[in-house]
Parts: C-alpha cells; sequence; structure tokens
C-alpha cells in the first residue's frame, strides 16, 4: 500500500492508554500501557520525514528516528530494533522516561498545533515487543581483540559504555556496588514511571551480549583501583553524581527532614527486597509531606509520597510553572494525582517543636534578571513569610559527584567548585589525568538526564577503543623496529 502523504491531518497524535488516577495511586505499577501494532504504525505513519528531522538533532544520542518510524510503519519489527540500537542502548528505558516533550517531541515539525509523532511510546514498543519475539542484536560480525575493559558503574552511562564495548571485540566487565544493575534506574526512579522486570530483561539482553556484571561489589572498598588495572587494559568511571545537594537551611538535619535519593532508595529497596546502600525506610502514610524542588526527582518524591497514602503532598519551587525543570508530562501527572504545587515560594528554614519537623518557612519570590545559565534568579519579597505546616520534609535539590577515596592514590583531577566533577581533558575524548582511565556521565557533566548519560558511555567507549588499537599500533610498531 503507498504511503498517505497526509496521515498527519487524517490520524491525530495518540498516546497508549492511561490508567485512571483512582486505580494507579493505589500501586506502584507503571501508569501508561502499550500500543498494538496497528496503532504504533499508524502513528509513526504521521512522521513528515523531515529533510532536515530536528527531532533527531534534538535527541542526545541522535535516534534515527524517522527511520525506524517508516519501519514501524511498515511493519519492520526487529529492523527496527535494530537500527534503535545503533544509537541508543536503552531504547525501551529512554522510551518511558526521557523528557521527550523537551527534546525529539519538543522540536517535531508537527508539535505546532497538529500535535507531535508519539515519538517515546513507539521507542518503548519497538525493544518491547522485539524481545517478546527472541529479538537479539547482531554481532556475528564481531571479532573478539583479546582487550578487556572494567567498567565502574552499572548505570546508564556503565550500560552504555559496556555496550559499545563488546560491538568492538572488547570483553566488558561491569562493576556496581548495588545488587542490581541500573544505578538509579533501579533505586531512584520508581515502578510507575520504570517498573524494575524492564531493567532486568536488559540485564538479560546485556549479558547475552557478553557483558559480564559483578554486582554488590564497591571499588575501593571489596576491589581496589588498583586490582582494576592491573587485571585490565582500560577502566571506565560512570559512578553517577549521588551526594544531595543541600538547602543550608535552619533545622536541615531535623527530625522528619529526608533527602529525597535516601527516600527513594529506600522504598526501592523495600520492593525489590534488596538492601542497597543509601537507603532509608520512610512511610508517610497518613503525614502532611512537603517536598522542596521542582525537578523529575521531586516528582518522584511527590508521587511515591502519594501512592503511600500521604495525607496531603505540597511541591514548593522557587520559580514559577514555566520555568520548572521536571518534564511537563511528570508535573501534569503529579498534578492529576493530587499534589499541590506552591510556585515562586523559596524555604527559608525548617520548622521544628522540639527536634521534630512541623513546617516549612517560605518566602514569595519574584523573577529577576537572568543568572548565568539564563535562567531568570528568583528573588524573595521581604514580609511575605508563611508556614506550610508539614510533618515530613523531603529536600530534592538535586545531586553532586561524590569523589572517592582513591582518586588521588591514582591521579584523578577533579574541580573543587562545590559539585566536584571529574576532569576529563586528556588526549582522547574523556580520558581522565590518569591516561588508563575514562570517565563520562553525571560524574563528569553534573546531575543530568539518563540518555546524557547514555550518549557520554559511549562516546567513551569510542575513545576507548582509539585508545586501545593506538597502543596496540605503537606496540607492534616497536616489535617491528626491535625485529630488524
Amino acid at each position: 500500500m503507498p504511503r498517505n502523504p497526509f496521515q498527519f491531518l487524517e490520524v491525530s497524535r495518540a498516546d497508549p492508554e492511561k490508567r485512571p488516577v483512582g486505580e494507579r495511586i493505589r500501586d506502584f505499577n507503571e501508569i501508561y500501557g502499550q500500543f498494538d501494532a496497528d496503532t504504533a504504525a499508524a502513528q509513526a505513519g504521521r512522521c513528515l520525514d523531515c529533510g532536515n528531522p530536528y527531532c533527531e538533532w534534538k535527541c542526545p544520542v541522535h535516534n534515527y528516528i524517522p527511520n525506524w518510524l517508516k519501519l514501524i510503519e511498515e511493519g519492520r519489527l526487529l529492523e527496527a530494533a535494530e537500527l534503535s540500537h545503533r544509537t541508543n542502548t536503552l531504547p525501551e528505558i529512554c522510551g518511558r522516561i526521557c523528557p521527550q516533550d523537551r527534546l525529539c517531541e519538543g522540536d517535531c515539525t508537527l508539535n505546532d498545533g497538529l500535535g507531535a509523532v508519539s515519538i517515546g511510546s513507539i521507542e518503548k514498543y519497538i525493544t518491547d515487543e522485539a524481545l517478546k519475539l527472541g529479538w537479539r542484536p547482531d554481532l556475528s560480525d564481531v571479532e573478539p581483540t583479546g582487550r578487556r575493559v572494567a567498567v565502574v558503574g552499572a548505570g546508564p552511562a556503565g550500560l552504555g559504555c559496556a555496550d559499545v564495548l563488546v560491538r568492538n571485540g572488547i570483553e566488558a566487565v561491569v562493576y556496581d556496588r548495588y545488587p542490581r544493575i541500573g544505578g538509579l534506574l533501579s533505586y531512584g526512579i520508581p515502578n510507575f514511571k520504570l517498573d524494575k522486570a524492564v531493567v532486568e530483561n536488559r540485564r538479560t539482553l546485556c549479558e547475552s551480549m557478553g557483558i559480564r556484571f559483578v554486582l554488590d561489589t564497591e571499588v575501593g572498598r571489596d576491589i581496589g583501583m588498583d586490582d582494576l588495572l592491573e587485571e585490565y587494559d582500560a577502566v571506565f568511571m560512570g559512578l553517577g553524581a549521588y551526594r544531595a545537594v543541600r538547602g543550608q537551611l535552619p533545622n536541615e538535619d531535623a527530625d522528619g527532614v529526608v533527602p529525597a535519593l535516601a527516600y527513594l532508595v529506600g522504598r526501592a529497596n523495600e520492593q525489590l527486597d534488596t538492601d542497597a546502600v543509601g537507603g532509608m525506610s520512610v512511610d508517610v502514610s497518613g503525614e502532611r509531606v512537603v517536598v522542596l524542588g521542582g525537578g523529575d526527582t521531586a516528582m518522584d518524591c511527590n508521587r511515591t509520597a502519594i501512592r503511600q497514602g500521604a495525607r496531603a503532598v505540597t511541591c514548593v519551587y522557587r520559580r514559577d510553572a514555566e520555568n520548572m525543570p521536571g518534564s511537563r508530562r511528570e508535573v501534569k501527572n503529579a498534578r492529576d494525582e493530587g499534589v499541590i504545587f506552591r510556585y515562586n515560594r523559596q524555604p527559608v528554614g525548617i520548622e521544628i517543636d522540639g527536634e521534630r519537623v512541623v513546617g516549612v518557612r517560605v518566602l514569595e519570590t519574584r523573577l529577576g534578571e537572568p543568572d548565568e545559565r539564563g535562567r531568570r534568579r528568583p528573588e524573595t519579597v521581604a514580609g511575605t513569610d508563611e508556614i506550610i505546616p508539614a510533618d515530613r520534609v523531603i529536600v530534592a535539590f538535586g545531586f553532586n559527584a561524590e569523589p572517592a577515596a582513591w582518586y588521588e592514590d591514582q591521579a584523578i583531577a577533579h574541580y573543587e567548585d562545590g559539585r566536584t566533577l571529574v576532569a576529563t581533558s586528556g588526549e582522547y575524548p574523556f580520558q581522565t589525568s590518569n591516561a588508563r582511565i575514562f570517565a563520562g556521565g553525571d560524574m563528569v557533566r553534573g546531575a543530568d538526564l539518563v540518555v546524557t548519560a547514555v550518549f557520554e558511555g559511549r562516546q567513551a567507549a569510542e575513545s576507548i577503543v582509539r585508545f586501545l588499537r593506538a597502543g596496540a599500533d605503537a606496540g607492534a610498531d616497536a616489535r617491528a623496529v626491535a625485529g630488524r
């Protein structure tokens, strides 16, 4: 059947069915359904196949979006899965949690009144359904090089790196301190956004490619970096950014004030029956919860508290709704589920009774001049003090990298700017000041999206491949000279 060039006019944008609010807030299951083959094809057929695909350029990994949309329209699912994995290690995960409204779909040509193509939902559909049919990446043309690389961190950056390494014939062994792979995919993102079975399926897929995981093993505690450098040809670090940013608020350490990540990891431990480090078991049922922050982590905390049966959940953010960094989709979901948003409110202190939190003191703000990143600074308005009652306060102000004790021993340089990000300014992209150690993801760029971490892990792997090849070539030249 010939392609209908006007399908974008005849078929409206659609998303998979979303579970009703009254049902979904009673459990932690994913809230979005799945396209069937016909619907996926119809939605994919809305793509205009632009000569200059803005969606592709806006995507941090530069997915071949129009190409795999066309394959889905034609019913060529397995080919679409193969193409999708050429640029992205975790397409079924990015399809679930990427803020498509700010990335690919936000730059879709049709996102101007006609409704952007449902790129994220189709991306999720491709891998989910291909795996059900037994699809696996085609590595039949890969020739082993005999080289081995240790990957420290089984989060998005580490998985992205390991993926590219094995596709280049390099053995990848991934170490992680958590008992499951994924990093914050397993322990920081709630099930209602990303079912952990999806992450386990990815582990099975990675292992089928030859990637080996050594879990519940922390570098610096259970195994030394010296040991890794002795056993492997190179090391990649994808340790993420886990150190919570503090608000420097009076009484921030009071009983009842909880760091966001500790709250989320604790909840994940309960659901997964694990004991991953850094988690706190917190039950907010019947409590008045105030979440401080406006990013996606704050939205995860808001919606987790709703599902735990909090009496009320209030999200406090110091700028307006337009400047809130969280995904528009997640903000809407949180609001639909009963979260109250208090915009233009700057937290200035935690109110306590004895040692226990009873509220958050805030001041109204107005937006002033842009800061160094172009965002307008919130300025407090004198005389607008207000106390928001709270039995529990969850602080979600962001995260910084945490330098390991062994950085100095390995001559790994990092910036002393509060964020302590690892410096990668070697001869090869993502190479640290120790030539055999590479790094990428949040520990290099600061807390960011899953998809950007995947991209940096993959780019770092390409640098490692070139680094190892250059070393092999230099060794071959030296042996040739010695043999003359």
